[in-house]
C-alpha cells in the first residue's frame, strides 16, 4: 500500500477494504483518480523535459484532458482486469452535474471511467497494480500526445 495512505489512515483512524473502496460513487474514485494522473503527468513530464514551468504546464493540459484520457483508456483496455473493467464502466456511465464546455460529452465519460481505475487502484491499496497501469499508458504513448517510455 502506498505510504502516503497508510500515513492517512492511520492518523485519521479510518481506512476501507477493497470492496469498500469498489462500492464508492464512480465521480469519488474519478476525482482522486484525476489527481493520481495529474501528478503522474506531471512528474513523467519534469524528469523528461528540462523547461520553464509554464512549458511544464502548458504540455501537461494536452496529457490531462478528457480527450487525451478518453484514448488512452482506448488503448489500454484490453490489458484490465474485469474488475478494472467494472469499475471503468461505473465511471463511464455516472451522471455529472456538468461537462466541461470544451470536452465532447463521450470523451469525457471514457475519461471519467479512466480517472474512476485510478482512483480505485490507489485507495484499494493496489499500488503494485496502479504502478502496472500507468507503464500501460506509458507503453501506448505517442511522442507528444501522452508519457511514453523512453
Amino acid at each position: 500500500m502506498s505510504k502516503l495512505l497508510d500515513y492517512i489512515e492511520c492518523g485519521t483512524g479510518k481506512a476501507m477494504d477493497r470492496s469498500q473502496v469498489r462500492m464508492m460513487h464512480p465521480l469519488v474514485l474519478a476525482y482522486i483518480g484525476d489527481t493520481i494522473y495529474d501528478l503522474f503527468v506531471r512528474t513523467y513530464l519534469i524528469l523528461t523535459n528540462d523547461i520553464p514551468v509554464h512549458q511544464l504546464h502548458v504540455k501537461s493540459i494536452s496529457f490531462v484532458n478528457a480527450g487525451s484520457q478518453s484514448e488512452t483508456l482506448h488503448d489500454i483496455e484490453e490489458r484490465l482486469t474485469e474488475e478494472e473493467q467494472y469499475i471503468v464502466r461505473r465511471g463511464r456511465n455516472a451522471k455529472p452535474g456538468s461537462v466541461p464546455k470544451n470536452a465532447d460529452v463521450v470523451k469525457y465519460h471514457w475519461a471519467t471511467g479512466f480517472e474512476s481505475l485510478l482512483g480505485y487502484l490507489y485507495l484499494s491499496g493496489q499500488e503494485e497494480r496502479l504502478c502496472e497501469v500507468l507503464g500501460f499508458v506509458m507503453d501506448a504513448g505517442q511522442e507528444g500526445n501522452r508519457p511514453r517510455k523512453d
